[in-house]
């Protein structure tokens, strides 16, 4: 039988099942504890508590930059995937991402990812704003 990785089993089993870049993001960020490491009970269980923090840091690292790396207009579409499997709105899931800036990073200490996330998110919250406001023209 052969084993996968820890970071092949969180990407290829446990992110796999998180529908949206945005929503793998924030379900990284809940993993995160604020004295430091990562909390996974399962992903511990298989491949010790070690393995499992360098992997769930790395890709909670990739996942981040991805979004960061991600055109708004297809952010916009992510959001919408994403805040579809918690039962939000939109606009409402990605005002919860802004108030919980900080547990989204892989590292608090990271203030130019946090500031460029932060001004994603911004973006994102005032597109979905502009677009719920939006009233259809009448033709």
């Amino acid at each position: 039988m052969t084993l996968k990785s820890a970071i092949q089993d969180l990407r290829e089993t446990t992110l796999a099942a998180v529908s949206g870049l945005l929503a793998k993001l924030a379900y990284l960020g809940s993993l995160r504890r604020r004295e430091g490491g990562y909390g996974h009970w399962g992903m511990s269980l298989v491949h010790g508590e070690e393995s499992s923090d360098r992997a769930l840091k790395a890709v909670h690292s990739e996942v981040l930059s991805t979004v960061l790396r991600t055109p708004i207009a297809e952010l916009v579409e992510d959001l919408r995937e994403s805040s579809q499997g918690s039962e939000k709105t939109a606009g409402t899931y990605v005002e919860g991402m802004r108030e919980e800036l900080n547990e989204l990073l892989p590292s608090p200490q990271d203030a130019v990812s946090a500031s460029h996330l932060n001004s994603v998110l911004v973006a994102l919250s005032s597109l979905e704003k502009n677009r719920k406001d939006a009233t259809p023209s009448a033709s």
